[in-house]
């Protein structure tokens, strides 16, 4: 792989963006390079839970590569290279509404523009002291256009929102961790045993479980709660009549740690 790294072992998966010298920043390239990556990701019934992370301790990404745009607008269409994005959008992940597998976004720097988009599409968002992350494309006359503008809203206030939607402001870490965007914030040393303890306690906890919880919780935000409490979640039909669904009661009664399978 080019533009990013996929590792897995004991059930956690670990997607990292290796393009440091542009601030892991992506191109078109890239994204469907790291759609890839989460599409193996999603297919692999043994990997319950990933990471997405980029290379170094500057950024985690700062977004689309506006070099590499620049340089493509100058070229004649015909010259060009193939631009489009995944279908699931920036970075792979921004428009997979299909994903009920915790993601965790791993900030150890700059999460800017598309940066932000990529972590504001993951569950739960770790990040370093020293990180700062934010929506500047109107600097650019740009828009947050991978759901930036229709996620943030949905995390914040909407006075908030609106006022760093608007000015394109970096929001420092400590600032996004007191209104609610980022879960934990941790100095840069003591980042990945953050993010670890956050992973353990998700695998700690049995796979179907996460993933029917995760559906019905990102689903039903979108229905009225009397209709959300009567709709089909197909993890959670698969978690019923799962083997760990006896698996667990039979473990605690037994006092001992449930042995988890994913089936």
């Amino acid at each position: 792989m080019q533009f990013c790294r996929y590792e897995k072992k004991d059930h956690v998966v670990r997607i990292t963006i290796t393009r440091p010298e542009v601030m892991n920043a992506l191109h078109a390239h890239a994204s469907r390079e790291m759609g890839g990556a989460f599409d193996d990701f999603a297919n692999d019934d043994d990997a319950w839970v990933a990471v997405l992370t980029g290379e170094g301790d500057r950024a985690f990404s700062a977004g689309n590569d506006l070099k590499y745009t620049a340089e493509m607008s100058r070229l004649s269409r015909e010259e060009r290279p193939d631009l489009s994005m995944p279908a699931g959008g920036f970075g792979g992940i921004t428009n997979r509404f299909d994903l009920f597998k915790p993601v965790i976004a791993r900030v150890n720097g700059f999460a800017l523009g598309g940066g932000l988009e990529m972590a504001l599409a993951c569950d739960i968002i770790v990040a370093a002291d020293h990180a700062e992350v934010g929506l500047p494309e109107p600097r650019r006359g740009l828009i947050a256009g991978a759901l930036g503008v229709h996620r943030l809203p949905r995390h914040l206030p909407l006075k908030q929102a609106m006022g760093y939607l608007l000015t394109g402001r970096h929001i420092p870490a400590q600032r996004a961790y007191e209104m609610g965007l980022v879960n934990e914030v941790v100095p840069l040393a003591k980042l990945d045993d953050a993010v670890d303890a956050w992973v353990a306690d998700i695998v700690r906890c049995a796979p179907l479980s996460v993933r029917a919880t995760k559906e019905a919780a990102m689903r039903g935000l979108l229905l009225p709660l009397p209709e959300a409490a009567t709709a089909r979640y197909e993890w959670e039909m698969a978690r019923r009549t799962s083997s760990d669904a006896v698996e667990g009661p039979r473990a605690f009664a037994e006092k001992r740690a449930p042995n988890w399978t994913g089936k």
